[in-house]
């Protein structure tokens, strides 16, 4: 593995992502696929509400979907979230995906060539991609519905540690030059990736925002790989086929604290098989 270290952004969003905007297909509405946190003021708030427990108007209005931005949020609604991990294992028909645990009680998930549902409607068959959860991270229901967005492929989440998204999203929207075998490098640099899709993520501009910015190599895949400050989001981004493959991790202040060695070793074991 070959790993290099890169300075934190500092390029202009706005120019970067209006460039990226317009290039996919002659000006396509992006409205109906961003993904957003709500304020960056609500996330931080998120640590001292897990140690008072839920309270206020907030949670009600998070569990009630209200607080929604156009596009939508990237976490789940806190009162939700044990429920949707539950019914998840009960859906019918539902794939697994995850192997059994190692000697450290980390299991793989592998994206079966058979599932459904998110992004994989109506769109060649999704190159399979892999990453590694401690146990107590469950998946949790995606549908062409969801509120993120159908780019949203997969969510888990662990309760008490945090939450996970995959975002599956075509080359086109950056270029139409890419073409069927695109690699994270011919959409452009770390800076121009972060610019374009960091908004989306977190809900707000991102220049000033990454705290780390790291390029590796695995098996001659690239991967970008971020670090931004609150709201919390750790990101590792490749392209594969035609479509650029996005894995986010985030937390709120507290299970950042006390988890922030698992979510890191989470977002850096994203592979695309």
């Amino acid at each position: 593995m070959r790993t290099t270290f890169l300075p934190s952004c500092s390029v202009s969003l706005r120019a970067l992502h209006g460039k990226a905007a317009a290039g996919v297909g002659g000006g396509r509405s992006r409205r109906g696929s961003s993904f957003c946190f709500c304020s960056q003021e609500e996330a931080a708030r998120g640590g001292d509400e897990e140690e008072r427990g839920p309270v206020g108007r907030r949670a009600a209005l998070v569990a009630s979907g209200l607080c929604l931005v156009p596009g939508v949020v990237l976490g789940f609604p806190r009162h939700g979230l044990a429920e949707a991990v539950v019914k998840q294992g009960l859906l019918a028909g539902r794939i697994p995906g995850l192997s059994d645990p190692d000697d450290k009680g980390w299991r793989t998930y592998r994206r079966p060539d058979e599932k459904s549902g998110g992004h994989g409607v109506g769109w060649s068959p999704i190159i399979p991609y892999t990453f590694k959860v401690p146990g107590g991270w469950e998946e949790v229901p995606v549908s062409i519905a969801d509120l993120g967005g159908t780019e949203i492929d997969l969510r888990f989440a662990n309760p008490q540690e945090g939450r996970l998204f995959v975002i599956v999203a075509p080359v086109l929207r950056f270029s139409d030059a890419i073409g069927d075998n695109a690699k994270i490098e011919q959409i452009g640099t770390p800076e121009k990736v972060i610019n374009a899709f960091g908004p989306e993520v977190t809900g707000e501009n991102v220049e000033g925002k990454v705290l780390r910015t790291q390029v590796a190599d695995y098996l001659g895949r690239k991967y970008y790989q971020y670090e931004l400050e609150p709201p919390h989001v750790l990101i590792t981004a490749t392209a594969a086929g035609n479509r650029l493959y996005l894995l986010g991790v985030t937390a709120n202040g507290l299970q950042w604290k006390r988890h922030y060695k698992d979510l890191k070793q989470i977002a850096e074991s994203f592979r695309v098989v």
